[in-house]
């Protein structure tokens, strides 16, 4: 269509800095898009399994039963991790001679910590890459601007008659550098913000039912030890 704007015309004809910005750019919003559905889903799984297997735990199911469910099923993440390894290492340490309560409390509540740890490390994988892209980008499209406008004053010095169509070209690649530049940071930014406060939410609900869980280990103990 005559007049209108012709976005694959005017990065066709730019020069080849501003083409290879335009490329790099690219790249980081596809793989940015690639990691924002990902972790769209992930996210959404964790709390998702965090509530199942809560209603579970609080259901009154015996917890070595439990335990057993979780260990077989063979993919367990999130929360059923932590309860796994903090009952592994509590049963543990119950069956060692001598073993006090705060030995057996203290060894279960640190392997639950380890456990909490490797979850919401596989939860922040690549957001990281998603706050660089959005730190980033906007610099890499300033480059191809300023290339671009480098272009149009060269363009400028070199014809005696100067019109708009001698700059247009090169102010046009220059303006959509700026343009793939915000649009390749822009949902970076966006979704890291969102999905860091998603990971701190897991994050918090993970601590609050270790310390939940500790109590009722506790209280397992004294029933135990009452018998």
């Amino acid at each position: 269509m005559n007049g209108g704007l012709n976005v694959f015309e005017i990065v066709s004809s730019a020069s080849l800095p501003v083409q290879l910005v335009m490329l790099v750019l690219l790249v980081l919003s596809f793989l940015s898009w690639v990691i924002i559905i990902r972790k769209y889903t992930q996210l959404k799984a964790a709390m998702h399994n965090a509530e199942s297997f809560e209603e579970r735990f609080w259901s009154g199911a015996d917890l070595a039963q439990l335990f057993r469910e979780v260990s077989n099923s063979g993919d367990g993440g999130g929360m059923e991790s932590i309860f796994e390894s903090g009952f592994r290492e509590f049963v543990r340490q119950r069956q060692r001679r001598g073993a006090d309560v705060p030995t057996v409390i203290e060894g279960s509540e640190r392997a639950m910590r380890v456990a909490g740890t490797k979850e919401i490390g596989l939860l922040e994988r690549n957001l990281e890459f998603l706050a660089n892209v959005g730190s980033i980008s906007p610099y890499v499209g300033l480059f191809g601007t300023v290339w671009g406008i480098m272009g149009a004053f060269q363009g400028l010095g070199e014809m005696k008659d100067v019109t708009i169509a001698v700059v247009a070209p090169h102010i046009s690649e220059a303006l959509i550098a700026t343009a793939m530049g915000l649009f390749a940071a822009i949902p970076a930014v966006w979704a890291y913000n969102r999905y860091a406060n998603k990971v701190e939410r897991v994050a918090s609900r993970y601590e609050v039912f270790q310390e939940e869980f500790s109590s009722v280990l506790q209280r397992q103990i004294q029933i135990d030890d009452n018998h």
